[in-house]
């Protein structure tokens, strides 16, 4: 069976869609090993979980990827690069290069006030590496609620558009903009207005202390080093600003229940009679 495989290597145009033919192949093989005969023709049988047939220029061309392994005992098994090679195949253009070289991660946002799943790419996320890290309990370093906090500012200070604008702008600003009217806030949509206002109450929930640092690395994407250089920080000092900062962040989105007050008890006799 290997040398009838090994002659049926003639390259990719022997077969029409040899693509589609390799994703079943790699599809059968992911739910665990088959055994491989020789079937009718050039064709090769793999029976498993279920049985399909395959040209035997399909499985060779399959092995000269380093997809698929064959054992002495006419079995064929999935290798390492199958995985890679499968997930590159489900998607196309820039999602294929986010998918094979981002670090993408389940979890949940708040969307439109409720709770949803979304995917999130911890390579592109300023605290993307901050996020990695381990305290010396081994937990994360930054808590879940921290975590969030900080793509929460990253969001408003998006939407309220308060990035620095580097390149030069060649709109004509006065074309559309009646004599007299009001420029600046007066042309910011309502939405952008709403996400500046959130955005400065969450930098004076913070202080004037701890804000910098959070819009630093939130925001302006600096790494801790950076900041540490710019503001003159000793070494190592950045994450745990970082850390505080996020913290107190987490408090004013969602702060916490206040205690309850006890009751207060008067005892008094059976003719006693509250004074207003």
């Amino acid at each position: 069976m290997t040398e009838a495989i090994g002659k049926s290597m003639t390259g990719k145009a022997d077969i029409p869609d040899l693509k589609r033919h390799l994703l079943r192949l790699i599809r059968q093989l992911a739910r665990g090993e088959c055994a491989i005969e020789t079937g009718e023709g050039a064709e090769v049988r793999l029976t498993g979980a279920e049985e399909r047939l395959y040209p035997q220029a399909v499985i060779a061309r399959a092995r000269s990827l380093g997809l698929v392994q064959l054992s002495e005992g006419g079995r064929i098994a999935a290798s390492v690069e199958a995985s890679s090679f499968l997930r590159r195949a489900l998607v196309t253009g820039e999602e294929a290069f986010v998918e094979q070289h981002g670090e993408i991660v389940v979890t949940s946002a708040e969307i439109d006030g409720a709770r949803q799943p979304v995917r999130r790419n911890l390579a592109e996320s300023p605290l993307g590496t901050i996020a990695r890290m381990k305290d010396r309990d081994g937990k994360p370093f930054l808590p879940a609620e921290a975590l969030e906090a900080g793509e929460r500012l990253l969001v408003d200070f998006t939407r309220g558009q308060l990035q620095p604008r580097v390149t030069a702008s060649w709109e004509p600003r006065l074309a559309t903009r009646a004599k007299g009217s009001a420029g600046g806030q007066a042309d910011i949509a309502d939405s952008a207005m709403a996400a500046r206002n959130r955005f400065s109450r969450a930098v004076d929930a913070m202080g004037p202390e701890l804000s910098g640092v959070a819009m630093d690395v939130c925001c302006f994407a600096k790494g801790l080093e950076t900041v540490e250089r710019e503001r003159q920080w000793p070494a190592r000092s950045a994450k745990l600003m970082l850390r505080t900062a996020l913290l107190a962040l987490a408090r004013h989105y969602a702060p916490p229940a206040p205690p309850k007050r006890r009751q207060s008890h008067h005892w008094g006799a059976e003719d006693f009679r509250p004074a207003l």
